[in-house]
């Protein structure tokens, strides 16, 4: 009995060997289909950096929102106290963008390079520096801007614009003009947080100055004296408000005791290596923003103007709208890679970029789906007029096309703005918009009689150009540091050994 027990112990054993081998082997079969699934994944997407990427700029939309709100609030607010008001308050606001606020824009991506260079390659003391390069500059041009804003009125009226609505304009553009300062430094120092990675506090800065504006519109508009023209101080103060809350910030805050060293006069001799960058940057978005704007001018002078002109406000809000959308990726792109870029990292500059341009398109198909099954109600919520949402629906297709093509080429402006390639995308935006896109807008819709269709289409031709230039100097040009960040990390950060 006992021999028999000592020669079972083995054969159990044995088995039990063979059955661990076995569930081994399935294991690591397993393991290997897991890898494969991964590895597909990666090939695809790289997951972890788009987890990043979304985190980041979904802060960033809502920061974009928020203070795009400011302005807008206070045209509604004008807009109850009557039409004439309503008129002068949007013709306004539009002025102010087009000659303003979207230079101010511009203006401030040139620390999109600087900055966010500065801090891939931890020379974090520049950062400070170039802010108040940048800050200078933008005071100087704000000073410019507003002796243009000043003449508001004879500037309108030599437009053939009506003189009653020109009049009230230059009423809300003379209160505007403090807050046209105010949006200049607000725009540096969201540039000078966004390439440090800082954007969910961002968030509460935003939405707490959009609050109190709400009370101080209604307050100077209907228990002051003030009346219409509370609307513009309103703004003023609320856009002075938000710099004062980010300036505190970064003064107050930890995490910049290396990035902010104070005020120093070391920084006008960055102004020129600052304005190098700057005035391309701000000629990039100015081109752009212009051509949708010259596109309602046109629209205003084809038959059935009314209509026309209406389709096309339409089509170019809803365009505004996705890109605002999109706006949070484009700001992803560009600091991602000029952080990768002056870290010495090209490849995963180029890795980070590819991530992006995927998101971009995903999104931009989420707002066209959305739109092409709810066309309709989006028009509606313009005009009650029922043959002007008749007559969009045929446009949906068309801004389907428009916003794709428009979420990819934001994508790769960002990646110009991060890498220093402003003065190349400038001749991109000038050519496609003003050279291709323009002169096919006209012909299609004048002499070929597509009117808004021909108009639209135009403009999908230039942006597709666009998009296809920029693709091909993101292919082409060198991924390399801006020639500024040369100098020895030793000397400017004292936490790099």
């Amino acid at each position: 009995m006992k021999m028999d027990k000592q020669q079972q112990q083995p054969r159990e054993e044995q088995i039990q060997l063979l059955s661990n081998a076995r569930l081994d082997g399935g294991g690591k079969k397993e393991e290997k289909e897991e890898s494969r699934r991964k590895f597909w994944w990666k090939k695809v997407l790289d997951v972890e950096e788009a987890k990043k990427q979304i985190f980041f700029s979904l802060p960033m939309i809502l920061t974009n929102v928020f203070y795009y709100l400011i302005p807008l609030v206070s045209v509604m607010f004008a807009g109850h106290l009557g039409e004439l008001e309503l008129a002068g308050a949007t013709l306004a606001n539009s002025w102010a963008s087009v000659t303003g606020f979207a230079f101010l824009i511009g203006l401030s991506g040139s620390l999109e390079t600087l900055c966010g260079q500065g801090f891939g390659a931890k020379l974090y003391r520049r950062l400070g520096i170039y802010l108040q390069a940048s800050c200078a500059i933008s005071f100087c041009f704000s000073i410019i801007i507003s002796v243009i804003w000043f003449y508001t009125e004879s500037i309108l009226v030599s437009m053939h614009q009506d003189p009653q609505i020109s009049v009230t304009a230059a009423l809300y553009m003379k209160y505007l003009i403090p807050g046209l300062f105010a949006y200049g430094f607000l725009q540096n120092i969201l540039r000078f947080l966004q390439t440090q990675s800082v954007v969910m506090p961002l968030v509460l800065f935003s939405i707490i100055p959009m609050c109190i504006h709400i009370g101080i519109a209604y307050a100077l508009i209907h228990c002051t004296a003030l009346g219409f023209k509370g609307a513009p101080l309103a703004v003023s103060i609320s856009l002075w408000l938000s710099v004062l809350i980010l300036a505190m910030y970064v003064i107050i805050a930890k995490k910049f005791e290396h990035t902010w060293d104070g005020f120093s006069f070391e920084s006008f001799s960055y102004i020129l290596i600052n304005i190098k960058l700057a005035l391309p940057s701000a000629a990039m978005v100015c081109l752009e923003y212009w051509a949708f704007e010259v596109l309602v001018l046109v629209a205003g002078i084809m038959p059935n103007s009314k209509i026309t002109t209406s389709l096309i406000a339409i089509c170019v809000n809803t365009e505004a709208v996705a890109y605002m959308l999109t706006y949070g990726l484009s700001a992803v792109a560009s600091t991602r890679v000029s952080n990768e870029l002056g870290a010495g990292n090209p490849d995963r500059a180029k890795g980070a970029m590819a991530v992006t341009l995927k998101l971009s398109v995903f999104l931009a198909l989420i707002v066209v789906l959305a739109l092409a099954f709810g066309h309709n109600i989006w028009a509606a919520m313009f005009s009650d007029s029922r043959a002007i949402i008749k007559d969009f629906a045929p446009m949906a297709p068309f801004l389907a096309i428009s916003i794709t093509v428009d979420s990819i080429q934001g994508v790769l402006s960002g990646v110009a703005r991060g890498c220093g390639w402003q003065h190349l995308a400038v001749y991109a935006n000038l050519a496609t918009f003003y050279i291709i896109g323009m002169p096919i807008a006209c012909l299609l819709g004048f002499k070929l009689k597509l009117y808004v269709k021909g108009l639209w289409i135009g403009l999908i031709c230039g942006l597709s150009c666009q998009a296809a230039t920029l693709s091909l100097i993101t292919t082409q040009a060198k991924w390399t540091q801006a020639a500024d960040l040369s100098i020895s990390k030793d000397e400017e950060n004292p936490l790099v050994s």
